[in-house]
């Protein structure tokens, strides 16, 4: 009787040892995947925040270079000299058409180029979904944050997931 119980309690250990093994991978990819999901969430809320910022300094007669370091150095933890990229445009309305009236940005992301255009004095394209046109004679300012995101945890690669890599924000003041 005794033998019986022993290899029975044997076979129960096997058992608990496998089925904690699915369990632990299920509960560590959760883990990382979760990790990766907030730190994309959290870097987003930062970007948001960042052109919020930029259009508001840029809407007060800021100088475009004084703007743009502004955002950078608010930027923390966000490296955006190495993996970002900072546009502040500002757009007047003339003629029943946006014109750009003048651009600068910064950064390392060359590739990334501003949504509203990228000719001063070109014809700006300004999103009639989200924002109302300006008025004639009215001055928008739009700032543009890009960002290349990445993940710190393996667990995409190993289960064939991908977060975007570049994330980008814009507001308009």
């Amino acid at each position: 009787m005794a033998t019986l119980l022993k290899k029975f309690r044997n076979r129960q250990a096997g058992q608990a040892l496998v089925e904690f093994t699915f369990i632990a991978f299920m509960m560590v990819a959760l883990l990382f995947g979760l990790i990766d999901f907030g730190r994309a969430v959290y870097e987003r809320q930062i970007l948001t925040n960042l052109t919020r910022e930029g259009a508001n300094l840029a809407s007060r007669a800021t100088d475009f270079t004084n703007t743009i370091n502004a955002v950078m150095l608010a930027a923390a933890p966000l490296q955006l000299n190495t993996k970002g990229r900072v546009i502040i445009t500002s757009v007047i309305r003339t003629n029943n058409a946006n014109r750009i009236l003048a651009q600068m940005a910064r950064g390392s992301l060359t590739a990334a180029t501003s949504r509203i255009g990228t000719t001063v004095g070109g014809t700006a394209t300004l999103p009639t979904t989200t924002i109302a046109l300006p008025r004639p004679n009215q001055t928008v300012y739009v700032a543009e944050v890009y960002y290349t995101y990445t993940p710190i945890t393996p667990i995409g690669r190993l289960l064939g997931l991908t977060l975007p890599t570049r994330i980008y924000d814009a507001a308009y003041f």
